[in-house]
């Protein structure tokens, strides 16, 4: 991955996570983890979780409802030459890391 990808990469995550902190309902709480995109830079998948876990439906449907806004916010917030169209996906794999985390504390208190 190029630094500039990178750099795009952390751009979007802020910027989204700032979106979704000014436009989202609170309840659920929406985390976005990471945000990938193509080596074109033309499109961007962002990647979130929600407290509650059962919200995650909600929370996508938020997402994708106000990805239009999302464009906009991004296109006056910062000088990139193309604004990515966006796909957004719950985070499994962070799901599936916490699910772990709370396996192996479970495991050392039983020690």
């Amino acid at each position: 991955m190029s630094e500039r990808t990178e750099r795009v990469e952390s751009l979007l995550r802020e910027l989204v996570a700032t979106f979704v902190v000014a436009e989202a309902n609170p309840n659920p709480m929406i985390t976005v983890t990471h945000v990938s995109v193509s080596p074109n830079l033309r499109d961007a998948t962002v990647f979130f979780t929600t407290i509650p876990e059962d919200r995650e439906q909600d929370a996508l449907v938020f997402m994708k409802r106000s990805g239009t806004e999302l464009r906009g916010y991004i296109k006056k917030r910062s000088n990139l030459k193309y604004i990515p169209n966006f796909i957004f996906e719950v985070d499994s794999g962070e799901r599936a890391r916490q699910y772990i985390d709370d396996l192996a504390k479970k495991i050392e208190e039983q020690k």
